[in-house]
């Protein structure tokens, strides 16, 4: 019985350490979104290629995670509720690895859109988006660590006002590019960011999933509220 209940505190131990990791992945990907918005909207290139140097760290505290799950569940032998929570931890990281893709991508195509001509008032509207995004996952994250799935549900909704506020920039921006062909170059690239931080609240929103299935055992019946009207009416460019 004492050699379980050990065996019990050191899984929690590994557990918590884990998790820790998981919240400085998520601190990580929080500032990399918000600075790469503020690096946009002030053309700082030096922060720009700070957040793209940055990503390197997320990436490496993610490898850092799948290890130690790994090794959890290797030596551990964990089940049923703890071997979800082992499982939930690894897709997260996964998850919050490719929001850290898509604030090195902003970062690059802002450094890109400081040698055109600006579009007026896009720099705003693109950090006001991140900042929205930003919420959501802090959020989705804090859900996670008090194990809220009413936080996580109330995520999951609000990504319907994300995808709303990105189709508003889908029709700005074809109309700066319809009112003068000068202006496309610019618009598409904003709109590849406005894309990159719409899919971060999609990965939100998969973090709020999670938290759900960890703590009632079942994924959402129902499909989430989806407002992107686009489909992709432009072609994201990939991971860039």
């Amino acid at each position: 019985m004492l050699n379980d209940q050990h065996i019990l505190r050191a899984f929690d131990r590994d557990l918590e350490s884990v998790q820790a990791m998981i919240m400085k992945m998520g601190g990580l990907v929080e500032a990399a979104l918000a600075d790469a918005a503020k690096a946009l909207e002030t053309q700082d290139e030096a922060l720009a290629e700070q957040v793209r140097r940055g990503d390197a760290a997320i990436d490496a505290l993610e490898s850092d995670v799948n290890t130690e799950c790994a090794r959890l569940i290797a030596l551990r032998g964990p089940i049923a509720g703890d071997l979800r929570t082992v499982l939930t931890v690894m897709k997260i990281a996964s998850s919050l690895e490719r929001c850290g893709d898509y604030a090195k991508n902003l970062a690059k195509r802002s450094l890109l859109l400081g040698t055109m001509t600006p579009i007026p008032g896009a720099a705003g509207s693109i950090r006001r988006l991140a900042r929205q995004v930003g919420l959501l996952l802090k959020d989705a994250l804090d859900a996670f660590i008090a194990r809220d799935p009413g936080l996580a549900e109330d995520v999951r909704q609000r990504d319907h006002e994300v995808d709303q506020m990105y189709n508003a920039l889908f029709r700005e921006f074809l109309t700066f590019m319809l009112e003068d062909p000068r202006n496309i170059s610019a618009c598409m690239h904003l709109h590849f960011i406005a894309k990159n931080i719409e899919r971060v609240g999609d990965h939100a929103t998969t973090i709020a999933e999670q938290v759900i299935y960890l703590t009632t055992g079942a994924l959402p019946g129902e499909a989430r509220p989806k407002a992107d009207l686009t489909q992709d009416g432009l072609s994201t460019g990939g991971q860039g």
